[in-house]
């Protein structure tokens, strides 16, 4: 499978970890912990399977509570004495994290070319809102597509066939880029010409599904698709 950037109408990225530096909240635990990588990695991935269980027995919170219920299991798994109102610092941060530095240019390359761009989060409305502002993105970005709107997270299929409607376009006509190698397979398999872009070096999935195009930096997708 190849990207045909000949039947792109639409472009959608994820957001944390894609557009913005979730693992940046690291810098954030560090105030609070001696080591605050294991933290910062046992939160995030608890918090993903979090949503995948979620998914599974019919039960929503939102993506903010998750994070708080998986920072609570990471510091007390890892036996560290962190209060509530310091985990509330600490999820505070959540919303504010950082713009990756390859995003503005392409975004701003990609308008240029007629794309509208989206954002297809399973972050809440609130969090994608200030995520937007904080982020400077407002001109950059044509709308944000929230778990809350249906209460299901990615990558279970509703959340991409809504985005998809909700775009007005068929699936087969967004190109849709992720950092998570658990996302980009949710994509594809609803008929989304899915672009992995591979920002932790890491290995992708043992799926026979394919990501149309697999990059290191959003410049590479911007060349893509001119």
């Amino acid at each position: 499978m190849a990207l045909d950037s000949d039947a792109v109408e639409a472009v959608a990225f994820d957001s944390y970890g894609t557009l913005v530096d979730v693992m940046s909240i690291e810098d954030t635990i560090g105030e609070y912990v001696d080591s605050p990588e294991p933290v910062t990695k046992l939160m995030r991935n608890r918090s993903l399977g979090y949503a995948m269980v979620g998914n599974a027995i019919e039960e929503y919170d939102s993506f903010l509570e998750m994070n708080r219920h998986a920072l609570r299991y990471a510091v007390e798994t890892l036996g560290l004495d962190v209060s509530e109102d310091e985990r509330e610092e600490i999820i505070s941060a959540l919303e504010t994290v950082p713009v990756f530095d390859d995003v503005h240019p392409v975004l701003e390359r990609l308008n240029e070319r007629g794309y509208d761009c989206y954002v297809v989060s399973n972050g809440s409305e609130d969090m994608l809102e200030t995520m937007v502002d904080h982020g400077d993105l407002e001109d950059l970005i044509a709308d944000t597509v929230s778990a809350d709107e249906i209460e299901q997270f990615k990558p279970d299929a509703p959340l991409y066939r809504h985005a998809a409607d909700r775009i007005g376009v068929e699936p087969e006509a967004i190109c849709y880029t992720a950092a998570g190698w658990w996302d980009v397979p949710g994509a594809v398999h609803v008929g989304m010409q899915g672009v992995w872009i591979n920002r932790q070096d890491t290995l992708w999935g043992p799926y026979e599904t394919e990501p149309a195009l697999t990059i290191d930096s959003m410049g590479e997708l911007a060349d893509e698709l001119e």
